[in-house]
């Protein structure tokens, strides 16, 4: 049976010495982060020497000794906290840019229990050096446990368990769609269906400019700074649940109904660069997309990213229908479809009719 990686996300509700330690906790490993950062830089500026996992994790137990708020802290999550190190240089020579950089004090937000030190109990989470905390399961935890991350997130705490679950296919499905996004509609199908654009970054942009203007009145580090702050996290936080909701439910409902699903490979960094980088932004085609795929391979279902590029300067009849970017209705003078830039794939009698809503 094949097995994918899942993620279970979940609330925590932490009482106030829990949170201090959680806090604690959350403090020593970014120090860590930031001394074995500190240590692979120095080594390699003066001695030209490379500084490897396996060297700064023999060097734990020492420091644990020398450091009583290390004691108190999990020692397989010191080990995780070495680890992220070493992947973030991995990353950075993979990619050759994006060199590590220091964590400062609110930038480093999670730590992760890799193999044990936790057990789920009921409406409880047991944590080592932590405690039992209690946990709201929305829904069934499912699979084999890897890995549990605890995040904070605007001051709130979120448990992750990252879990090998079995794919789940659904019935076979003949269905083929073909899906166009785009800024004036968020999606365009091949059956001639439309996705409304909710733009939910617009929507909340006026009261987004309140706070944030309310914020840079105050004196920074101050009390009111910090609540202004919190208040504009919150409203952000909100935007992108909305976005995450909409997103999950519509790419849900395709991969219900198409067996085979094809999309566009999009340079989506690329294409917020320019004049409408806010809209691109709002939109998140990336993580549509990348919802879709997962959504499809644990259902059994069949995703294609397409080139880009060109697609709307062709009709579905073979002749060339050039376009500026502002173009956005097509008209072909060859076989006389007439329909939206996004909806090239639609048929003579899907243009002709009102086109369907799925949103």
């Amino acid at each position: 049976m094949l097995k994918i990686r899942k993620t279970f996300k979940y609330r925590l509700y932490p009482n106030r010495k829990q949170r201090e330690s959680l806090l604690a906790t959350l403090e020593v490993c970014r120090e860590l982060y930031n001394d074995a950062l500190q240590e692979r830089r120095g080594a390699w500026k003066l001695c030209r020497k490379s500084i490897t996992f396996a060297m700064q994790s023999a060097q734990l137990p020492a420091c644990k000794q020398a450091d009583a708020a290390m004691r108190g802290v999990y020692s397989q999550v010191l080990q995780d906290v070495l680890h992220r190190v070493d992947k973030t240089y991995q990353a950075f020579f993979r990619r050759g840019h994006g060199f590590p950089r220091f964590k400062g004090k609110g930038w480093f937000d999670s730590f992760t229990y890799p193999q044990t030190g936790f057990r789920v109990a009921g409406s409880q989470v047991s944590l080592s050096k932590i405690g039992n905390v209690k946990i709201k399961l929305h829904r069934r935890l499912a699979g084999e446990v890897k890995t549990l991350t605890l995040k904070h997130e605007n001051g709130r705490w979120y448990a992750c368990f990252s879990c090998l679950v079995d794919v789940e296919p659904l019935p076979a499905n003949d269905s083929v769609v073909g899906i166009d996004v785009g800024l004036e509609f968020f999606a365009v199908t091949s059956d001639g269906e439309i996705v409304d654009n909710p733009r939910w970054f617009r929507t909340a942009q006026k009261k987004l400019r309140v706070a944030q203007r309310h914020a840079s009145r105050c004196t920074q580090r101050s009390g009111g700074w910090r609540k202004a702050c919190k208040f504009v996290g919150q409203l952000h936080r909100h935007v992108f649940n909305q976005r995450n909701d909409f997103q999950h439910k519509l790419s849900r409902e395709l991969v219900n109904h198409h067996g085979f699903i094809a999309v566009e490979d999009l340079n989506g960094k690329g294409l917020a660069g320019g004049r409408l980088a806010k809209s691109v932004w709002d939109a998140a085609w990336s993580s549509f997309i990348a919802k879709l795929s997962y959504k499809a391979e644990s259902a059994d279902r069949r995703l294609v990213k397409v080139n880009a590029r060109g697609t709307s300067q062709q009709c579905p009849c073979g002749a060339p229908v050039p376009k500026k970017l502002g173009d956005r209705w097509h008209q072909c003078a060859a076989c006389g479809l007439q329909t939206t830039r996004g909806g090239l794939q639609t048929t003579r009698d899907h243009a002709s009719a009102e086109p369907k809503r799925l949103r």
